[in-house]
């Protein structure tokens, strides 16, 4: 996956012992290389332009510039990079904000370093990804209602979007709902046929926009 060359990351946090804790693990894996880091976005985005890293893992609550901000800015003008939110707020809607904004993945600063390094993978791999507790919060009022109406999609299809969203690979979906792995490519391809979206944090996005989840 990534022997030819590291996954660049830039980290972002207010907190010194969280960065040097997230350094020291990441550090750690021969595929991830730590480039920088940076105490505030606005910070961050300034050395971003020069490090070009490949993901940046983000709080959201810091001084100067937070990071729903500097995902916006991120996103305007650094598109190439991808956004993984790290915090420890589980609130949906600075999730549905911060996803709105263009961020790849949200995870909650209590899992283990492990699903962290996880995460990052997953989204250097064009996916997204969500921790247990953010996808809980994020997915939990899944409303299908208006799903089919605006988008013609089949039921099972809007199951699979869901898990598509929550970050679920093909493998991953085809095991919670017992089917075939062929016949969940099969319900991928209709379903970026349908709506014209074919990256995994496009349909995550339009799931958040199109009322698929709502605010509680």
């Amino acid at each position: 996956m990534t022997e030819h060359k590291p996954i660049r990351v830039f980290l972002v946090d207010d907190h010194p012992l969280v960065l040097d804790g997230i350094r020291s693990r990441l550090q750690e894996e021969p595929h991830i290389d730590v480039v920088g880091q940076a105490n505030n976005g606005k910070e961050a985005i300034e050395k971003a332009r020069t490090l070009q890293p490949d993901i940046v893992l983000m709080d959201v609550n810091m001084p100067v510039m937070g990071g729903l901000e500097a995902t916006r800015q991120f996103k305007e003008e650094l598109p190439g990079i991808r956004i993984l939110i790290l915090s420890m707020h589980d609130d949906q809607e600075y999730i549905v904000k911060l996803m709105h904004e263009g961020a790849s993945g949200y995870v909650l600063k209590d899992v283990s370093s492990d699903e962290l390094i996880k995460a990052i993978e997953a989204v250097y791999q064009g996916s997204t990804y969500f921790s247990a507790g953010a996808s809980k919060s994020l997915f939990n009022n899944f409303d299908k209602a208006t799903g089919g109406q605006e988008s013609n999609l089949t039921k099972r299809e809007e199951t699979v979007l869901t898990l598509i969203a929550e970050g679920q690979c093909n493998k991953d979906i085809a095991r919670t709902l017992d089917i075939s792995v062929r016949t969940v490519e099969t319900h991928r391809q209709n379903i970026k046929n349908k709506l014209d979206i074919h990256t995994a944090a496009g349909l995550a996005r339009y799931a958040i926009e199109h009322n698929l989840i709502k605010l509680s």
